[in-house]
């Protein structure tokens, strides 16, 4: 092998590359990246590639031969008649029909000169092809709620390739002596056992001139990697092929090669295997099969036939065996329609919900068919029932989410059902529904980063008015409702930082890790100013009460940072009658469009829940002096409360007792509970016994809206919801937004010896504003 061969060996099929790369850098180096400077720097130039190809070819490379003129290359030129002899009859010789010319040949010359010598080198390596043919139902169904969820969070998709990739390398764990390769060491065959995967992708370059190239770039230690990794490294490399940014690291040492021949329709093909690999792993067109592609989308779907991906392994058989390359594909297959794989997945991505499972399609007769629309009819009941269970409602911590009544199993249906239409009485405003249709409508409402209880109230006409407003598609916030949203969580947030860095070591029981309450209240109060109500009361605890203060309530800062100073009222007593973050405030609140409502914040001297009756005393008193009639309920309660509170206390059962009781009530009160998941130093598995910190609220039949605080848009769409239902139906509503502390119970405390777990993952979350800001 000449000096330059070896130079490139170890590149296999991407030789050609950087042999190209290296004639660019030798005319202008800066015309190749710099990271390949170094890999260049030191190569002394020999032989060229298509002569250590043909070592015995005594002919010049094809790139050092010029076209022969066509006169010269022409093996049929016209030869010169001999001179007639006087003897011979004066007959004139027929005319030769010419022979035609052969066109000139064009020599191949640099990258596909060396594409010629890899591809010859290629036929030494005695390959063998195994084909399966797997089912893709599941793999098409799991993709695309792994993309919806994406769509709905931090962006991006995932490709059939990317998940076909993952499981390559898994099934390779099962089976590592597809990893092999075959080599000589002395003159002997030797097996290389590489420690780790590195696994090439086959990519398909276009040039500015219209023609094809093909680069495989590897995936390094693919082994170690979860699939979020796995699909960053995966995207990382695809990124730096189409930019031009690969470096001799990305090239060399791949130790199998994926490609996916199946974007071009191709329903599988036998790749050539190149020196230095065992196996190389190609990807078919997804398609119905052959005899199944004039059928309806109507009849494929209650036939139960699924599209399918044809997968091929072409192997060195020198160093493995047919049956060998037989069980790794089969091991593919088992993954790509196994729990344990697309488990790992969702949890890789964070996505809170069980994936599809694989199952058979479950066969009715004509007399059983009736038993399916009643199902789903079941399904939906228990989506409304029991779908808060699965929502994504603590930003603190992931777990999968599932129930058993929320499992489409369950109700004796299956992912073979999910294209199939079925009647479901007007739900979403349809008689007729595809099955992947209604469960798309029921997550959406009920199991995103919102979890609705109301099934328990026994009117009708309640229930259905949430579902008219919940069962349907959520868009997005408009521009200019996202930047208001975005300007209160700057407002929460810049206020207490600049508290925690003027003020050190003073309590002020910041909101810090609960930001999102002051565009949940903006909504409401916002809502209440265009409703031309009277006044909106709100009585709230501790946690918080400078943030709403300042930015509801439109206390100065020059007064909220004079109290800090020590500088209180002497007219009180004591200078306060309490601490600074009891006292209570008034002011005017103005909305976007200069709508205005007073705002009343009352005074509450205790940490707890004592000032729940008393709002609500004030509230009825206003009402009973502005005497607007029967129904006249003008002043709004809120009461803002802590979720170990509103669990333990009785104060909080009784207020909510009395809420509906002609003497007492207010025209109903919206609850906003700040569920920071710990009350003082308690987690709520040693505080209560009911599975939500709201369960009490259940007793007078009022709708509880989970919510999720670190995504503000929900958390304003459930506001402005519940404001709504108050006003329609005049009743108690509560808001339950869970989010964290960032601090301590109160900013002398040090959290993390109490709860040391939960602390680490405080300790390592981005504010929700940066979150927001992000997406």
């Amino acid at each position: 092998m000449t000096v330059e061969a070896e130079k490139f060996a170890g590149f296999g099929p991407n030789e050609w590359l950087v042999y190209e790369m290296y004639q660019s850098y030798l005319k202008d180096p800066n015309s190749v990246d710099k990271a390949w400077w170094d890999f260049f720097a030191d190569y002394s130039p020999g032989a060229t590639p298509v002569e250590s190809a043909r070592p015995t070819d005594p002919s010049p490379p094809p790139d050092a031969v010029d076209p022969a003129p066509a006169d010269e290359a022409s093996p049929a030129a016209p030869v010169a008649a001999p001179p007639a002899s006087d003897a011979a009859p004066a007959v004139q010789p027929a005319t030769p029909t010419p022979t035609p010319t052969a066109p000139a040949g064009r020599p191949l010359k640099g990258a596909a000169a060396r594409t010629v010598a890899n591809m010859e080198a290629s036929l030494h390596v005695p390959t063998a092809t195994s084909v399966r043919g797997v089912p893709a139902k599941l793999l098409i169904d799991n993709r695309t709620v792994i993309n919806n969820h994406l769509r709905r969070g931090r962006g991006g998709k995932v490709s059939f390739t990317h998940l076909i990739g993952f499981a390559l390398v898994k099934a390779l764990e099962a089976m590592p002596v597809m990893n092999n390769s075959y080599a000589e060491a002395g003159g002997k065959p030797t097996v290389i056992e590489p420690e780790h995967i590195n696994l090439g992708l086959a990519i398909d370059l276009t040039k500015d001139d219209g023609s094809h190239t093909l680069v495989v770039p590897c995936i390094r230690n693919a082994d170690t990697l979860d699939f979020a990794k796995f699909w960053s490294a995966y995207e990382d490399v695809i990124r730096k092929a189409r930019t031009g940014k690969l470096t001799a690291d990305d090239f060399a040492g791949t130790t199998i090669s994926l490609t996916n021949p199946g974007t071009i329709g191709t329903v599988h093909s036998v790749p050539r295997l190149m020196s230095g690999q065992g196996t190389i792993v190609g990807v078919g067109a997804l398609e119905y099969p052959a005899e199944y592609q004039g059928a309806s989308a109507e009849t494929l779907a209650r036939i139960a036939v699924s599209k399918v991906i044809t997968l091929t392994s072409t192997y060195d058989h020198r160093i493995i065996q047919g049956a060998e390359s037989g069980e790794f594909l089969r091991k593919m297959h088992e993954l790509l329609l196994g729990d344990e794989f697309w488990d790992g997945i969702f949890a890789a991505l964070r996505i809170p919900y069980e994936p599809i499972r694989w199952t058979t399609d479950i066969a009715v007769s004509h007399d059983e068919e009736v038993g399916k629309p009643a199902r789903v009819i079941e399904l939906i009941h228990a989506y409304r029932v029991r779908g808060h269970l699965m929502a994504d409602t603590n930003p603190l911590e992931f777990e999968l989410r599932r129930h058993p009544d929320l499992d489409v199993v369950t109700h004796g249906l299956t992912l073979w059902d999910l294209d199939r239409e079925f009647p479901c009485g007007g739900f979403g405003g349809h008689a007729l529904m595809k099955l992947r249709e209604i469960l798309g409508v029921l997550r959406d409402s009920y199991c995103r980063t919102v979890g609705i209880e109301y099934m328990h109230i026994q009117d009708p006409e309640q229930r259905r008015w949430i579902q008219e407003r919940v069962e349907r598609p959520h868009s997005s916030p408009d521009r200019q409702e996202q930047i208001r949203i975005l300007g209160k969580l700057n407002q929460a947030e810049a206020f207490e930082t600049f508290l925690q860095t003027k003020f050190v070591g003073q309590k002020r029981f910041s909101l810090e890790g609960g930001e999102s309450v002051i565009p949940l209240l903006d909504a409401v109060v916002s809502a209440a100013a265009h409703d031309d109500m009277d006044e909106v009361i709100v009585g709230m605890a501790h946690r918080g009460r400078l943030n709403v203060l300042t930015n509801i309530v439109g206390k100065s800062f020059g007064q909220i940072f004079s109290e800090f100073e020590g500088n209180l009222d002497p007219r009180t007593a004591h200078g306060s009658g309490d601490v600074k973050y009891h006292l209570g405030a008034e002011g005017t609140y103005t909305a976007l469009d200069g709508e205005t409502v007073k705002v009343m914040l009352a005074s509450n001297p205790s940490h707890l829940e004592t000032v729940d009756p008393v709002v609500e005393g004030i509230a009825r008193a206003k009402q009973d002096m502005i005497n607007r009639g029967e129904g006249g309920f003008t002043v709004l309660p809120i009461l803002i409360h802590g979720d170990a509170a509103f669990a333990g206390q009785g104060v909080v059962a009784e207020t909510l007792n009395l809420s509906q009781l002609r003497g007492y009530r207010t025209g109903g009160s919206v609850h906003v509970v700040i569920n920071n998941q710990v009350g003082f130093t308690t987690s709520p598995a040693s505080a209560r016994s009911s599975v939500y910190a709201t369960d009490v609220a259940r007793m007078i039949q009022a709708p509880i809206f989970h919510v999720n605080g670190d995504d503000p848009e929900a958390v304003v769409r459930v506001a402005e919801l519940a404001y709504e239902y108050r006003q329609a139906f005049k009743k108690d509503v509560v808001i339950d937004m869970l989010c964290y502390r960032r601090r301590g119970h109160s900013e002398v405390d040090e959290p993390s010896f109490t709860q040391p777990l939960m602390y680490d993952l405080i300790d390592a979350k981005r504010s929700v504003r940066k979150i927001y800001t992000e997406s």
